[in-house]
């Protein structure tokens, strides 16, 4: 039970509630590890749970007019989904996969709706969670706009440095950083694109690569280089 509630604390979602209520919510949902490249959930599939990332991290794509695979974004521990179409009814716009096995807490629609009128402060974050998502997207399509894949895949590992990363020294360090295959879908480029480009960020000096951590030497100037 303590692990339960102590996860549920760090879920943005869940905060400014009190100690005594996280009990009555991890009561609520079922904990459930899957697979990588398993399907949590389908486009088109009614809304039915919102799903709480424990560990691990998920995509969210859908299908291009070509059948080519379209990342829209990646999420990780903390991170909410699902909370859309849970509340309106309405059929998932989108798809979620697994990456790197995660494990979910899941709280079915009539449960948490329940919730929603136990503690309406959860209404409140799930707008702000939303606002954030509006945001991000709109900053995606600005970027994936330019013809300049070295400029799309800068925008890209710039989000992963202000949602994921850790200054260290004056340095921005991101690590776990999805494979260069998903960077590329979430850039709309290739995965030797991305490469290539890592490459020319390190001869530059922009960034330092160590396995799937990479480490941005200047924060500040890699942001005004590719906001």
């Amino acid at each position: 039970m303590r692990e339960a509630i102590e996860f549920l604390k760090n879920a943005l979602i869940f905060e400014g509630l009190e100690e005594r209520d996280f009990a009555r919510i991890s009561a609520c949902g079922v904990r459930k590890t899957y697979q990588k490249g398993d399907v949590i959930v389908r486009a088109e599939e009614s809304g039915s749970a919102l799903f709480v990332i424990i560990q691990g991290e998920v995509k969210i794509v859908r299908n291009g007019d070509d059948g080519r695979e379209v990342v829209l974004n990646i999420l990780g521990p903390n991170d909410v989904f699902g909370e859309l179409s849970l509340l309106d009814g309405e059929a998932r716009a989108s798809s979620v996969v697994a990456l790197e096995a995660p494990e979910l807490f899941t709280i079915y629609r009539k449960d948490f709706l329940a919730l929603l009128n136990e503690y309406p402060s959860i209404a409140g974050s799930m707008l702000k969670t939303l606002a954030r998502r509006v945001r991000k997207a709109e900053s995606m399509i600005k970027s994936l706009s330019r013809k300049d894949a070295y400029h799309r895949v800068g925008f890209v590992l710039l989000q992963f440095a202000d949602e994921r990363g850790h200054i260290r020294n004056g340095k921005v360090e991101i690590d776990d950083l999805p494979v260069r295959q998903e960077i590329a879908k979430l850039a709309g480029t290739t995965r030797e694109t991305v490469s290539r480009t890592f490459g020319r960020m390190e001869r530059f000096n922009l960034i330092t690569v160590l396995g799937n951590t990479v480490i941005v030497q200047d924060y500040e100037s890699f942001r005004q280089k590719f906001i």
